[in-house]
């Protein structure tokens, strides 16, 4: 006999061995003991949750000749046709190759004839929301009123196709994923049937690669068996086979972004492809690390929602320490963004670059979550040390001379400056004309009293307009109602554009913010 599939082999056979949808089992399974059986059912979940194999299971119930508890016997004739695919009282019908109109009106046409074996006759439609619309039409009156001996159970993974009209006139159960534990709990209970040798962290890398799809994670079993047979299936094996990455790779990865080490990074990137592992899948487990490593941040109890080892635990917590909520968040935010991008792209391991590059270069981006990381990536510059002049409050030009020592920033920038830096752009925005252009020339950096200093260049005489008083007015009162707070600002005027640069830091700069705001004709 040829060789049948895991998931096809270990397939339930009574409700008692469907495994994690207890809530759905026990509602059917009462209904069966009390006779209060409906006419229509929905079944909506991911897949591989179960929702054909309850259905078969529902149908071999109801028409069972010894029923017990709720379940089927397995053992008389009806049981046996059915789970042989020969009854004709159950038919089932793929909606994905099935959706035309002509389809359902040979079911329709089928209601009409009563059970030829059994006591129903139940249709099972898979996929029902491939149904076109005209389908869903013709269905519609039968699925109200059927024939008290038939039973429709339509199953879907996309319950929001279905019309309102279909979905008011079926019992709904909706599928959950199903739980790490469960998975591993069943793949340990038929490795252990097929004689196979493995460690326990296999299967459970396994059942979390699944996504909660028991048929997926029966398949991955099957082919990781395959390639390693006769041997004992360990947990490295399974990375092979799957084309994952070892949480070792993870935690050396975080820590070059950390560090802002873009080289280290492309050199572990660099690794991961000549192993030969799958990008696709890289970024999947990367982004559940930083997952991980988010709830290790933000929890009190870790340790009872994350499925990994003392280890890997102490190596997050570690982690957890050395980086900010908001940046982990930004983090994840890039790697999600990249994952739906990349699985049609053709330069994967480009734009997986990229994207590594940006977790190190938060300036890249224009999002309004990159600004707190400039910043904080500004202050480490700071402490590192940019020198200090202090600045002249008179609004003379300055001159400078190839001796002259750079301004040095406090240590932290204060909070309203921050929020003028977080918000420049919507500052340059809220001016018209003449003042936006103008604006648009100045540099901004701070004062000795660590008052916000915009400084006007004197290669751009127009720049002068920005020192009469009605315009600082103005100027004070745009920062002000952007910023939703008084500010103290100090306007002068000081070298040309290459002077300023050398000896004021631009803060707007450091931060990495665009300044250029487009003008309008």
């Amino acid at each position: 006999m040829s060789y049948v599939a895991l998931y096809r082999k270990f397939r339930p056979d009574t409700f008692d061995e469907v495994k994690g949808q207890d809530h759905i089992v026990t509602t059917l399974k009462n209904q069966v003991v009390s006779g209060r059986i409906g006419h229509a059912y929905l079944f909506c979940g991911t897949r591989g949750t179960g929702k054909t194999s309850i259905a078969k299971l529902f149908a071999k119930t109801v028409n069972c000749e010894n029923p017990k508890d709720g379940s089927p016997c397995g053992e008389c004739a009806s049981c046996k046709r059915i789970a042989a695919g020969a009854s004709m009282d159950v038919v089932e019908m793929d909606a994905a190759s099935n959706n035309g109109v002509e389809d359902v009106r040979n079911i329709i046409e089928a209601v009409s004839y009563s059970p030829s074996e059994g006591k129903y006759r139940v249709y099972i439609i898979d996929e029902v929301h491939m149904l076109s619309t005209n389908a869903f039409n013709a269905l519609l009156k039968t699925l109200e009123e059927p024939p008290t001996y038939c039973i429709f159970i339509l199953a879907t993974t996309e319950v929001h196709k279905i019309p309102i009209t279909i979905l008011s006139r079926c019992q709904r159960y909706d599928f959950k994923r199903i739980s790490i534990d469960t998975i591993a709990d069943r793949l340990e209970e038929i490795t252990s049937k097929e004689g196979v040798d493995v460690e326990p962290k296999a299967l459970r890398y396994i059942a979390r690669t699944a996504d909660g799809s028991m048929r997926d994670a029966l398949s991955l079993l099957d082919q990781c068996i395959a390639f390693h047979y006769g041997k004992t299936l360990t947990y490295d094996n399974a990375l092979d086979v799957l084309g994952a990455v070892d949480t070792e790779v993870f935690s050396r990865l975080l820590r070059a972004v950390l560090e802002r080490d873009v080289t280290g990074c492309i050199k572990t990137l660099e690794e991961i492809v000549i192993q030969g592992r799958e990008l696709t899948q890289f970024i999947t487990d990367f982004t559940w690390y930083l997952r991980n490593l988010l709830i290790v941040k933000t929890s009190d109890n870790a340790e009872e929602v994350l499925d990994v080892s003392t280890d890997s635990r102490n190596r997050l917590m570690e982690e957890a320490n050395m980086c900010d909520t908001d940046r982990i968040i930004r983090f994840i935010r890039i790697f999600s963004e990249l994952s739906s991008s990349i699985r049609y792209a053709s330069q994967k391991r480009i734009l997986t670059e990229i994207a590594l590059i940006k977790l190190c270069r938060p300036q890249m981006e224009a999002n309004d979550d990159t600004v707190i990381d400039r910043i904080r990536n500004l202050e480490e510059q700071v402490e590192k040390g940019v020198a200090y002049a202090p600045v002249s409050s008179q609004p003379e030009q300055v001159k400078h001379t190839d001796t002259a020592v750079k301004a040095k920033l406090p240590q932290a920038l204060p909070e309203d400056i921050q929020n003028v830096v977080n918000r420049w752009r919507q500052i340059i925005g809220n001016f018209e004309g003449l003042d936006r252009h103008l604006m648009n020339k100045v540099s901004v950096s701070l004062s000795a009293d660590n008052k916000l200093l915009i400084l006007l260049p004197a290669d751009e005489p127009a720049c002068d307009r920005l020192l009469d008083d009605d315009v600082k007015d103005n100027i004070r009162s745009v920062i002000s109602s952007v910023i939703e707070k008084e500010i103290d600002i100090e306007i002068q005027k000081a070298g040309n554009h290459d002077e300023i640069d050398s000896v004021y830091p631009d803060i707007l700069k450091m931060a990495g913010i665009n300044t250029m705001i487009v003008e309008e004709d």
